[in-house]
């Protein structure tokens, strides 16, 4: 059985703000718990109206508090924003409170507009070749320091906190396979590349001293409900947010929208069917057919679900339903 995992955006509600919205993270999380999902991930994003997870390794703490046994991480760090030092420690302290409960996805994006980014690293220049060496010097700080080294990860060495590499290109993949880490391809927003990347990671992994054999979790959205109107309503939030950020005007989470697409443009509408290839909307007997096609077009090791529900108590039925359709224990990667 393919394991499933929650990615969690912290989405701010329209209405609500942000001590709301990482209430309700620490709530869903014990109750994905209960329910038997693997990880619970929180995401690194700056400057958006609609997130609450910026201070990613802080959420993690709270999330991993309000928990015991789930493993929490970050889905992901935007690396070039942070020296790998400061990462190293960061996460080497969140492993030293929660022992074998922590993971860390490292991407390449900045998660954020220019302008913000320049405000986070204090500069825009960029070298296709800085974050390899920095994943690389992550990777080091998290090992066992050896025999005069001048600089260590404190808390953080020895640590081994399992790292993985997040994208949605070839670029991602291609350098997953290279140090044999596990690739999560954000499949849930960005799918262009999804039959092209994860093929290629898989033919050029190289076995590492991290994994033996490569390891694929996809991102898929998953809206379910007790009926498919009420998924498909649910959903509007979703198509709702994602054409705000598209189209320049990122908001906070809105309420659902009866007949929203119906209101679209077709270029929008396009625009939306295209990044959100990767969803499954519907009732239990949708959620079954549309997840079983989804796992034998692309045979994933591992699906992280997202799910910016508006209605907590509509979101976790969503999670309730999908456990129910496919119990979310399976074979895990971290030795």
């Amino acid at each position: 059985m393919i394991p499933l995992s929650v990615l969690d955006l912290s989405p701010i509600k329209q209405g609500s703000n942000a001590a709301a919205a990482l209430k309700e993270s620490a709530e869903l999380a014990r109750h994905c718990e209960k329910l038997g999902y693997r990880r619970y991930w929180l995401a690194e994003h700056h400057n958006m109206p609609g997130i609450a997870s910026a201070a990613t390794a802080v959420a993690i703490g709270h999330v991993a508090a309000a928990t015991s046994t789930i493993r929490v991480g970050a889905g992901g760090i935007m690396l070039p924003n942070h020296a790998p030092l400061l990462i190293a420690e960061q996460f080497g302290t969140l492993a030293a409170l929660f022992p074998g409960r922590i993971d860390l996805g490292i991407g390449r994006a900045p998660g954020t507009d220019p302008r913000t980014a320049l405000a986070l690293r204090r500069h825009l220049q960029t070298d296709l070749d800085n974050f390899p060496r920095d994943v690389q010097e992550l990777i080091a700080y998290l090992a066992p320091s050896v025999p005069g080294q001048a600089v260590r990860a404190i808390p953080g060495e020895g640590s081994k906190v399992p790292v993985w590499i997040l994208g949605s290109s070839h670029y991602g993949a291609q350098l997953a396979a290279a140090l044999g880490l596990p690739y999560a391809f954000a499949s849930h927003f960005a799918p262009d590349d999804l039959d092209v990347a994860i093929p290629l990671y898989r033919r050029s992994f190289q076995p590492s001293p991290w994994a033996d054999k490569p390891y694929v979790m996809l991102g898929l959205n998953v809206f379910a409900a007790d009926t498919a109107e009420e998924a498909r309503l649910l959903f509007t939030s979703l198509e709702q947010a994602f054409v705000n950020l598209r189209t320049g005007r990122p908001g906070q989470l809105p309420p659902p929208q009866p007949g929203y697409a119906d209101t679209l443009e077709p270029r929008i509408a396009d625009m939306l069917e295209r990044v959100l290839r990767c969803a499954i909307v519907g009732g239990p007997a949708e959620i079954a057919a549309g997840l079983e096609h989804f796992i034998a077009a692309h045979h994933p090791d591992e699906i992280m679900v997202t799910a910016q529900i508006y209605d907590a108590a509509a979101r976790r039925r969503s999670y309730d339903i999908l456990a129910q359709i496919h119990p979310p224990q399976g074979a895990s990667p971290e030795r």
